[in-house]
């Protein structure tokens, strides 16, 4: 079966793609595969059917509905996803320079950015884009903010922005020990923003296990292959970062991060405009910006 043009192409995409029609037993099929990724799917079609607690029929039936003409052929797309994700700068470098098109890199580089932004956008579900944003607007929720080595820039950067429209705006440092306190302070139904793109940082795990066990409500900004934080995460919003360079670009991540500013702002503007107008004169007081 071939799959669909224009359809999703990673296995959780098209799992989440199709999922409205599958049985019950392929849905309980395609969550242990979600869940266990990518080692559910690694191993013997026998060997999965026993992890889900379904029958091999079901293995059979799920990846043709995945759009995959059988097993190996989904193996196949699994270990390719597994080798993404684990690709190095440089070998990334590499694969970009072998036979890239002569047209000039602004170009090139411009239209993979906006590629990946048009998919990311036209993939994200509404309702779940709503239901976490209202929950960064309630003012009874503290909100913490983190990221990984080359993340945190945006992680700090939505900390700075939403502090400024309501309190209770937490971003922690790079420091993993300087983490522990800001956990032990965590409430149930506190929300905490991971962003987590590949190569995935074993801390980002740990940090999501940490504040799931305190009941704290995980929003997860990862990339299409989805950082294994995914597993506990709440929302998930995964954008695509393939560019024609050694590094990914996080274009469509910082996207996602100034429309839920916008949200947030929206949600709360009354309260967001008596505390910029209080900064304003922190400000004036401070002499801090040129006037004329």
């Amino acid at each position: 079966m071939e799959h669909d043009r224009g359809a999703p192409t990673l296995i959780d995409e098209r799992i989440e793609h199709h999922f409205a029609a599958l049985t019950p037993s392929e849905r309980l099929l395609a969550g242990h595969i979600t869940r266990n990724y990518p080692v559910a799917g690694l191993g013997s079609l026998t060997l999965l059917a026993q992890g889900a607690g379904v029958s091999g029929p079901t293995v059979l039936r799920l990846v043709q509905k995945l759009g995959f003409r059988g097993y190996p052929e989904f193996q196949a797309q699994l270990r390719a996803e597994v080798e993404a994700r684990l690709e190095s700068p440089i070998a990334k470098h590499d694969r970009w320079t072998s036979g890239a098109p002569e047209a000039h890199i602004l170009n090139r580089f411009a239209d993979a950015v906006l590629r990946n932004l048009s998919v990311t956008l036209g993939r994200i579900d509404h309702a779940q884009f709503d239901a976490c944003a209202a929950l960064l607007a309630d003012l009874k929720r503290r909100v913490v903010v983190t990221g990984g080595r080359i993340t945190h820039a945006l992680a700090d950067y939505l900390a700075a922005q939403m502090s400024i429209m309501r309190p209770g705006v937490l971003a922690l440092p790079p420091q993993f020990s300087a983490w522990p306190p800001a956990l032990m302070d965590l409430r149930e139904g506190d929300v905490l923003i991971l962003f987590d793109i590949r190569r995935y940082e074993a801390t980002m795990m740990q940090l999501a296990e940490i504040a799931a066990e305190q009941g704290a409500v995980i929003v997860l900004l990862t990339d299409a292959w989805a950082s294994p934080v995914a597993a506990h995460a709440d929302f998930r919003f995964s954008a695509h970062v393939e560019v024609p360079s050694a590094w990914d670009s996080t274009v469509a991540l910082l996207v996602l991060v100034e429309t839920f500013l916008a949200a947030v702002q929206e949600q709360n503007w009354p309260e967001t405009q008596d505390r910029m107008k209080r900064l304003e004169a922190f400000y004036d007081r401070a002499s801090l910006f040129r006037r004329g």
